[in-house]
């Protein structure tokens, strides 16, 4: 999962802005601080997203930039792509935690620390309530781009 950032060259720096996370920006004073000013910035966004209890937004396919700008795309860590992930399936099958922990024979407390971005879950239970939303839990590994 990844989210696309405009980035802008402005006064000797770069000014960082996510255009589907409204208010999710940074600045960064070199082109190498870039990326990793951007990741931060992001996963704060969406971490804040979701322990107010809302889904963050679907990321666009595409998105053009302006003239003088580029976009960048960054990448959410695995760990909190899941989550956000299992937010939105659960949001699409219109359930409440209560809900989806009783189809998954889990606790509500199990399914609100899954969506919590602080819990390490264990395959299990993401299986377990994968199949309650009537999923499959996929996982690949890829190698590294570079």
């Amino acid at each position: 999962m990844r989210y696309p950032a405009i980035v802008t060259p402005e006064d000797g720096a770069f000014v960082v802005v996510f255009p589907a996370c409204s208010g999710c920006q940074t600045q960064a004073d070199t082109k190498d601080e870039v990326l990793p000013m951007a990741q931060e910035a992001l996963e704060g966004w969406l971490e804040a997203t979701m322990a107010v209890g809302d889904a963050p937004p679907v990321p666009p396919k595409s998105v053009r930039a302006p003239k003088g700008s580029r976009v960048l795309w960054v990448e959410v860590p695995p760990k909190l792509a899941v989550k956000i992930e299992l937010r939105w399936a659960r949001h699409q099958a219109r359930l409440t935690q209560a809900q989806l922990a009783k189809r998954a024979q889990v606790t509500q407390q199990q399914i609100a620390q899954l969506e919590s971005p602080d819990s390490n879950p264990t395959l299990d239970t993401l299986e377990k309530v994968a199949r309650a939303l009537g999923a499959r839990l996929q996982v690949s590994l890829r190698p590294e781009s570079r």
